[in-house]
C-alpha cells in the first residue's frame, strides 16, 4: 500500500485545525486504490494553542503526528522538516496542504492519480480550466497570475502556476531536490521546489483546484514575501547555469 504523507504547517490555526481533519479523513478514505496515510502537523510554537491542540488530538488519531518548532521559523522551513520527517520514516509520496481551508482536502486523491499515471510533481493550479480563486479581486487575479507566468517563463517551466502550495512529491523527487541548499520562503519556496524537480529531469503535471479565502484567522502573506519571487526567480536561473559549469552562486 503506497505510503503518503499529508504535511500541514501551521501558526496561529487553532480555529482551522479540527475542521481540517475532519475533511482530510473522508478524502484519503476516497482514495482508489486504497492508500496508507499519515498526517503531518508542524507547528512553530503557535501562541494560540495550535500546537498543544494537536498533540491532544494526536493521542486518539494513529494517523496524526506533530512536529513542534521552537519558534516560527516560516513556511518554507516548516515544509523542509516535514519532508526529513516524512522521508525518514519511509514516505512513498509526500502532500503539502495549507492549515486555512483554502486548500480543500477531497482533491488530494485527483493528486495521487496524477502520480500513478507518472508525473513525478503534481501541482493544484488555480489557472486550468475547471480551477479558480473565487472572491478574489481582478487586481489580485492579475498579480497571482501575471507572478506564475513572470516564473513560469523565465525558469522555463511550462506551468500554468508555479506559486500554488498544493502539491504532491514522490520521494524520487524529494531526494532529487537539495533540500539544504532551499533558501526560499513563500511563493518563491513553491517555485524554487518545482524547478528543482525540473532541472532534475523529472516530470511535472498539474491537476485543476479551486482556492479558497480562509474563513478563519489571518493570512500569514506579505508584501515581502511576495515581492520575494520577483528577485529569486532570476537567481534560481543563475544559480541553476552556475552550478552546471562548476561555480555555484551564493544568494545575497
Amino acid at each position: 500500500m503506497t505510503n503518503v504523507w499529508i504535511i500541514v504547517p501551521t501558526f496561529c490555526e487553532v480555529e482551522n485545525l479540527v475542521p481540517l481533519l475532519e475533511r482530510i479523513e473522508p478524502a484519503v478514505a476516497a482514495c482508489d486504490p486504497p492508500v496508507d496515510a499519515t498526517v503531518l502537523v508542524v507547528d512553530d510554537a503557535s501562541p494560540d494553542g495550535t500546537g498543544a491542540l494537536a498533540g491532544a488530538l494526536a493521542r486518539t488519531r494513529p494517523w496524526l503526528q506533530v512536529l513542534h518548532r521552537e519558534g516560527k521559523g516560516g513556511l518554507a522551513g516548516a515544509y523542509v522538516a516535514g519532508f526529513r520527517r516524512a522521508l525518514a520514516a519511509g514516505a512513498d509520496l509526500v502532500v503539502q496542504l495549507d492549515a486555512d481551508l483554502s486548500h480543500d482536502p477531497a482533491d488530494i486523491p485527483r493528486l495521487l492519480a496524477a502520480v500513478r499515471d507518472g508525473a513525478d510533481v503534481v501541482l493544484g493550479s488555480r489557472y486550468l480550466e475547471g480551477g479558480g480563486t473565487p472572491g478574489w479581486s481582478a487586481a489580485r487575479r492579475l498579480l497571482s497570475r501575471g507572478g506564475g507566468r513572470y516564473a513560469a517563463a523565465v525558469l522555463g517551466l511550462g506551468v500554468s502556476d508555479p506559486t500554488g502550495g498544493l502539491k504532491c512529491l514522490t520521494a524520487r523527487a524529494l531526494r532529487a531536490v537539495d533540500l539544504d541548499a532551499l533558501s526560499s520562503r513563500g511563493y518563491a519556496f513553491q517555485i524554487e521546489v518545482t524547478y528543482e524537480a525540473v532541472v532534475a529531469g523529472l516530470t511535472v503535471a498539474e491537476v485543476p483546484i479551486v482556492f479558497r479565502e480562509r474563513e478563519r484567522g489571518r493570512s500569514k502573506m506579505s508584501a515581502g514575501i511576495a515581492l520575494e519571487a520577483l528577485w529569486r526567480v532570476p537567481l534560481l536561473r543563475l544559480q541553476a547555469r552556475h552550478a552546471a559549469l562548476g561555480a555555484p552562486v551564493a544568494a545575497p
